[in-house]
């Protein structure tokens, strides 16, 4: 099967809070979604702290180790380098309609509030802004300065979603799992990913 142009592009930056992208990226690939995946050195490092994955340097080699992992179909999850400007998120032409963002770091943060566009992930969430296409941005980071409060505003009043992973707890979470399941849930309601994370509120 060959997969259609990815319609959400997940990256992933080096903030605690790695369970909760490869989560997202689990459901997706479970949504039968092909996704676009950007991940940063430092995210790497981070996947290699607190997980027992260790992911190898290339983008190639990422996709494929990516794809056993999560048990994917061949293409349906396509991983791109920093320095990859060929890549369809770098283009207008080739925005896909989400981002997301997870976790964000508030160093991420700046720059694409900033514009900067320094690197492929960078620029990828500078074309979804401006081609009005939905951003996702998970920040990671506690407590929050003034500093990052202003980026989150202003990437907001731009259309930004901001979606700080805090768990309700209301549902009496019994696992991390839960905990992790229920900031998801968040993040796919937003990307009008159907799914069965949690119950939904006042619906028996």
């Amino acid at each position: 099967m060959k997969y259609k142009p990815a319609k959400i592009c997940v990256a992933i930056t080096g903030a605690s809070g790695i369970q909760y992208a490869l989560r997202l990226l689990q459901c997706l690939i479970d949504a039968d979604e092909t996704i676009y995946v950007l991940i940063s050195q430092p995210a790497q490092i981070v996947i290699d702290m607190e997980t027992d994955l260790t992911l190898p340097s290339r983008p190639s080699d990422i996709q494929q180790y990516l794809t056993e992992y999560f048990s994917a179909k061949e293409g349906q999850l396509q991983v791109f380098g920093k320095d990859q400007w060929t890549a369809p998120v770098a283009s207008g032409s080739g925005v896909p309609n989400a981002m997301v963002i997870c976790p964000c770091t508030t160093g991420t943060l700046s720059s694409i509030a900033c514009g900067s566009s320094n690197n492929l992930l960078e620029r990828a969430a500078d074309v979804v802004l401006k081609e009005r296409k939905k951003l996702i941005l998970v920040p990671r980071e506690s407590p929050f300065s003034e500093i990052h409060l202003e980026h989150m505003l202003k990437l907001a009043r731009m259309g930004a979603v901001i979606l700080p992973p805090n768990p309700g707890f209301y549902y009496k979470p019994e696992t991390v799992q839960d905990i992790i399941d229920f900031v998801v849930s968040r993040i796919l309601d937003h990307l009008d990913i159907e799914h069965e994370l949690l119950p939904r509120w006042g619906i028996d």
